[in-house]
Parts: structure tokens; C-alpha cells; sequence
């Protein structure tokens, strides 16, 4: 079982995003799509997403990851634009 770790951010460029973040969540990965507990907040319109383990993930109203979705190596963190009250979910792939 892995985590995924999300950060929200209220700017969308990640060069101005400010410190702390406006919530963070953190996703118990396994071979079932688990969303985050909760939908971001509604200023949300920038998320930084580390993994540390092989998962998939999506986003959404109500996501749902499998493993033919967007894909992030063990390790890895990337910055995506999104929209206030939606939520990421994620499952774990090889």
C-alpha cells in the first residue's frame, strides 16, 4: 500500500504559488480507485501531487483511476491545473 500526497494552491502558475497550501490530503493507494476524502477547495486551481508508489490517477466531480488512466512512477511529483471542488482518485498500477 502506497500514499499520494496532494497539495492545493490558489494560483494556477506554479512560480507564484504560495506557501502553505490552501489544504493537503493524502490517498491510501490500492488495486480498488480511491478518491480523496474531500473535494478541493473551492479557490483551488492548482494541485502538486507526489507519489511514492507506481499509481494512476484521475480527476474529477467523482473520479475514478484505473490503470489505463494517467500514469506517475514511484517518487514522482507534478503540478496539475484544476478546478475548485473536484477530487483526485487513485489506484495502483505497475
Amino acid at each position: 500500500m502506497g500514499k499520494v500526497y496532494v497539495a492545493e494552491f490558489a494560483d494556477s502558475d506554479i512560480n507564484s504559488s504560495k506557501e502553505p497550501p490552501l489544504a493537503e490530503q493524502t490517498i491510501s493507494t490500492s488495486g480498488s480507485s480511491t478518491q480523496c476524502s474531500n473535494a478541493f477547495h473551492a479557490r483551488t486551481r492548482l494541485v502538486r501531487v507526489h507519489t511514492d508508489t507506481i499509481v494512476s490517477i484521475a480527476f474529477g466531480a467523482n473520479p475514478t483511476a484505473t490503470v489505463n488512466t494517467r500514469r506517475l512512477a514511484a517518487n514522482q511529483t507534478e503540478y496539475f491545473s484544476v478546478e475548485g471542488g473536484f477530487k483526485i482518485a487513485a489506484i495502483e498500477n505497475t
